[in-house]
């Protein structure tokens, strides 16, 4: 191809008159090859209906014979000759048919797609540049007429400012739109030659891929003239792509140099990269306001940091006011649906919370990272910046995973410092582990393949219809613990401690009883979200109490997981990141066995004291279990009593019912008469003497009476 003359990108911020004669001289060549190809279009749109239409056609004529059998003509009778005849017909023609749709297919893609593209994309594009340069040039002139009608006499700063600033922001828009456009004219005369080759070069081809099904003899000429053809336009391409990227880095060239010309004086120096080492900071946030349940607002201010405090400065304010006590709290970043750059505060104990949202994304780091740093009273040591320094480097590490378990175990050295019931480090690199743990391998500790689970799912989110509430009194859920509805006793318990925690992992482990499996799970779950750039955590209010561990949502304070206390088989912080704790709860699994889920926390406070608070609970549990049971012992003793005591009282009212019973018998047996004159004695009945007994009993009492 010969050579392609161009538009001079170099000149274009100079603007001369040799260059604007130039860009004439394309702009007719682009609106000549705009109404050549507009003409081309409408021709080949015509073969492809053509096609389509040939294609429709034949299909029907196929389904027409297809459908001979079915027809009932008057005079035509049974004929299978014909009606055989015709199938095969139907046959040839079907299989025409497809060659044709293949056909009409191969022209949509390879002849029209190519032109329509060209004439769409291409030329409009060349269209709007056109008119957004002639916009941005008349733009530049009324900025400069009104710059060079500047009063030398009466000379107003803030006139003179603004027509600089309008000079400056029209001759910037100017240079990028004529750069642009010179780019797109000259890309255009590349374009123009695929345009027009490419799809004559796809037409020839699916007729030739049509007409091959027939003759394969005619076609190798045209095979080796399209290979020209197209091997012609892949250089074409190839040169525009070349030609196109050396355009495209002189455009970032020219824009990077040219931006100091843009304003009569120097810009600001460059960005700088993200500093986490801060202690202090300021600048300007928006705060979300709430103004009514559903409703918020976004306000500027101007924040700084105040040693341990986060204060707040309107416009037109004279001092700054206490927004937050930022030590010990929490800082995480957040995703609002209206703001980008949004980060939370929420204080150490989670009742006030502040939502900011920052410039740019740097902007918004370097606060997470100032206000993490003071929330760790770093800011009182005297080389503030260099502790925050170790302690990130130290966070960097200890979130490291190790390549493997064999890995990190040939590495480890065995030590007697450890302690009882701590968990070690889950560093890879100096990493030290007890003797019992040399002796395991990972199967042992975690089961292979365990799916980990980062966030927390309440309950509420479970399927609870009318027919399984009604058979089911409790419920599970995913941390396979007990769902059943908590007892009020935790309301009269004797110890409340609550902390602030954030979620970061559970897992299924094998064994309960091993002093290091929370540590192989922290290595686990800190190692995944590291792989799988998970940094979003769950954060929660952990109550402990003497019968259960509580996670309540700190926003609508809603119990989202309870822990049963006597389900809680070990508790330990990490050894170098105190931060760090977990606890293993052993629940009842789905046949009738145990199994073991440990459960990984980052807390604003020191991971030892959550542990020592759980052991608390554990042992005020443990010992008012055991009075209980004394309690229960004592009650079951005084029950024995109370019945032996009625039992004595029943022996007791049977004995004397069986004196009274003989008394009455020896009583009965004695003679009432005496005896006969012939010897004999008469013998009455217990009745008769009853009755004998009571007639003298009333003729006494009438006597008495009288």
């Amino acid at each position: 191809m010969p050579g392609i003359e161009k538009l001079p990108i170099e000149e274009t911020l100079e603007d001369s008159p040799q260059t604007r004669s130039l860009l004439g001289v394309f702009e007719e060549d682009a609106a000549a090859i705009s109404n050549y190809s507009s003409q081309l279009y409408q021709a080949m749109q015509r073969i492809y209906d053509a096609q389509n239409e040939l294609s429709a056609a034949t299909h029907l004529t196929s389904k027409l014979l297809k459908e001979y059998d079915k027809q009932r003509f008057p005079l035509g009778g049974d004929d299978e000759v014909m009606s055989s005849t015709l199938q095969q017909f139907s046959k040839v023609i079907d299989e025409l048919s497809s060659c044709h749709a293949v056909l009409s297919t191969q022209l949509a893609d390879a002849m029209m797609f190519p032109i329509t593209q060209f004439k769409e994309r291409d030329l409009k594009e060349i269209l709007t540049l056109k008119e957004v340069f002639q916009i941005s040039s008349d733009d530049h002139d009324m900025a400069i007429n009104r710059y060079s009608r500047l009063s030398k006499k009466r000379d107003n700063e803030k006139v003179r400012g603004e027509a600089v600033e309008d000079v400056y922001t029209a001759r910037k828009k100017q240079h990028q739109t004529m750069m642009h456009y010179f780019f797109s004219l000259n890309t255009l005369q590349y374009k123009k030659k695929i345009a027009l080759l490419e799809p004559l070069l796809g037409y020839m081809q699916a007729q030739i891929s049509f007409f091959k099904l027939g003759s394969e003899n005619l076609t190798q000429q045209w095979e080796d003239f399209l290979g020209t053809i197209g091997t012609s336009v892949q250089n074409v391409r190839r040169e525009m792509e070349g030609e196109v990227g050396t355009m495209q880095q002189t455009i970032q060239q020219m824009e990077q140099a040219c931006d100091p010309l843009y304003v009569p004086c120097d810009p600001d120096p460059a960005h700088s990269p993200v500093c986490r080492n801060l202690t202090r900071k300021q600048g300007y946030l928006y705060i979300r306001n709430k103004t009514g349940l559903v409703s918020s607002s976004w306000e500027r201010q101007y924040f700084f940091t105040q040693g341990g405090n986060l204060m707040g400065q309107g416009r037109g304010e004279v001092a700054g006011g206490l927004i937050m006590d930022i030590d010990n709290c929490s800082v995480m970043a957040v995703d609002c649906d209206d703001r980008r750059f949004c980060f939370q505060v929420t204080s150490f104990d989670g009742k006030k919370v502040a939502t900011l949202q920052a410039e740019s994304r740097r902007d918004c780091e370097e606060w997470i990272s100032t206000i993490n740093n003071i929330s760790k009273r770093i800011y009182l040591s005297e080389n503030a910046e260099e502790l925050a320094a170790r302690v990130n480097q130290s966070a960097l590490e200890a979130v490291t995973p190790s390549p493997s378990f064999q890995q990190r175990h040939e590495s480890m050295r065995p030590s007697g410092k450890g302690r009882s019931g701590r968990a070690s480090s889950i560093s890879s690199v100096g990493s030290e582990t007890s003797p019992a743990l040399s002796v395991l391998s990972l199967d042992a500790l975690v089961a292979p393949e365990t799916p980990i689970q980062f966030d927390i799912i309440s309950p509420v989110s479970e399927d609870t219809g009318p027919n399984k509430a009604a058979t089911q009194t409790g419920r599970s859920n995913p941390f396979g613990e007990s769902g059943d509805i908590p007892s009020e006793d935790s309301e009269d318990s004797i110890l409340h401690q609550l902390f602030i925690v954030r979620f970061l992992g559970s897992m299924e482990v094998r064994s309960s009883e091993e002093e290091e499996i929370i540590s192989e799970t922290m290595r686990q779950i800190l190692a995944a979200r590291a792989i799988h750039n998970v940094f979003r955590m769950t954060e929660s209010h952990l109550l402990v109490t003497c019968d259960c561990l509580k996670l309540i949502d700190p926003q609508t304070q809603v119990t989202r997981l309870r822990f049963p206390l006597s389900s809680v088989v070990q508790c330990s912080s990490h050894q170098d990141n105190k931060r760090l704790f977990g606890f293993v709860l052993q629940t009842p699994g789905g046949r009738g066995d145990r199994r073991a889920v440990c459960y990984i926390f980052e807390s604003n406070n020191d991971g030892e004291k959550i542990c020592d608070s759980v052991g608390l609970a554990k042992q005020i549990a443990f010992h008012s279990e055991m009075d209980r049971k004394a309690v229960e012992r004592r009650k079951e003793q005084d029950k024995a009593k109370e019945k032996q005591q009625e039992e004595l009282s029943k022996q007791r009212q049977i004995e004397k019912d069986l004196e009274e019973q003989s008394r009455l018998i020896a009583a009965s047996s004695r003679p009432a008469n005496p005896p006969a004159s012939d010897g004999q004695f008469l013998v009455l009945s217990n009745s008769q003497s009853e009755d004998s007994d009571a007639g003298e009993e009333g003729k006494k009492k009438g006597e008495s009476e009288a």
